[in-house]
């Protein structure tokens, strides 16, 4: 016990609390920037058990931020090097990669393998997938975002409010990482937030972290947070789903342009407009609208809604 002496010292961990760290089973969602922290201060701690699923790999661009990987990485897979590197930290814990994208179809087996999800990946159809599926099934989840110099950590479901309860509504913008820059520190100030939060969970901290959000400003250096354990879930929702859980009965439509996506994302797409799909005769069939991120497609479900009596689902090209 050598290794953990100076956190079991401390009366919220001590010996019962090591013992539960060394019984959790932790899924993470994503090997990034956010993962950069986040799994080393887990795999430290002596989290017994640690899944990490990401498809990429390590790229020169992304050092500045995901600081797990060196230049040596580039072109490796992002989940297998950092498993490599938990597994230096410490040899007593059992680190998986999977080396695998997250969608709506592989989700829920995903999950029902954790006792506790974090949410890596920063991406909007990823955070929504894995709040749909972590309500569904009852486990608790730490998720996080961050761009240019400001970002947020909050606890979800497990008993607390979903992502969907705080944010019912398509985000604002839809820039990225690529297209609006980030700073290294804010990603490892929001990542070790979320590592300590997921720590706080599985030792049962109180109050619990579920059911809290956390705000940081990296321009000012200052950090703001509030409680949301009262939010209600919203009435309905316009769930992401995989292509290949669409049937030959729905009417799925791509809203990428040829120029943007010259193959369809699924063999049955039309390419349609938001003002045709409003006198289109089919409202009687589930809706599937489909773009790269997710964020056009639910903006376009937003404004189909009232015109559209049928189920309305959403497909990302990309999740994870």
């Amino acid at each position: 016990m050598s290794r953990y002496a100076r956190q079991m010292i401390l009366p919220e961990v001590g010996a019962e609390g090591q013992n539960r760290l060394a019984r959790a089973r932790v899924l993470v969602v994503g090997a990034g920037g956010l993962a950069a922290p986040v799994l080393p201060l887990l795999a430290g701690a002596g989290v017994g058990h640690l899944t990490i699923v990401d498809p990429d790999t390590v790229d020169l661009s992304n050092l500045h931020r995901q600081t797990l990987f060196t230049q040596g990485d580039c072109g490796r897979l992002k989940a297998e090097v950092a498993a490599e590197r938990c597994r230096a930290l410490n040899s007593k814990i059992t680190v998986e990669a999977r080396k695998q994208t997250l969608t709506p179809a592989n989700a829920a087996d995903l999950v029902a393998e954790a006792d506790l999800v974090l949410d890596c990946a920063d991406s909007y159809a990823a955070s929504y997938t894995l709040s749909d599926t972590c309500l569904a099934q009852g486990k608790p989840l730490i998720t996080a975002s961050v761009l240019g110099l400001s970002g947020y950590v909050g606890g979800f479901c497990g008993g607390a409010p979903s992502l969907r309860a705080v944010f019912p509504d398509a985000p604002d913008s839809g820039a990225s990482c690529a297209t609006a820059g980030v700073l290294g520190p804010v990603v490892a100030m929001i990542g070790a937030m979320q590592a300590q939060m997921a720590l706080g969970v599985i030792l049962g901290l109180d109050p619990s972290p579920l059911g809290q959000m956390v705000q940081v400003d990296g321009r000012s250096c200052t950090s703001s947070g509030f409680r949301f354990d009262t939010a209600p879930e919203p009435d309905g929702h316009f769930p992401f789903v995989a292509p290949a859980q669409l049937t030959p009965d729905d009417l799925v439509v791509d809203l990428r342009s040829v120029d943007e996506a010259p193959e369809a994302i699924h063999p049955n797409a039309r390419r349609l407009t938001v003002e045709a799909l409003k006198t289109d005769p089919n409202k009687g069939k589930t809706l599937a609208l489909c773009c790269a991120t997710g964020l056009r497609a639910w903006r376009a479900a937003e404004e189909l809604h009232p015109h559209w009596p049928g189920r309305i689902v959403l497909v990302a090209a990309a999740t994870s």
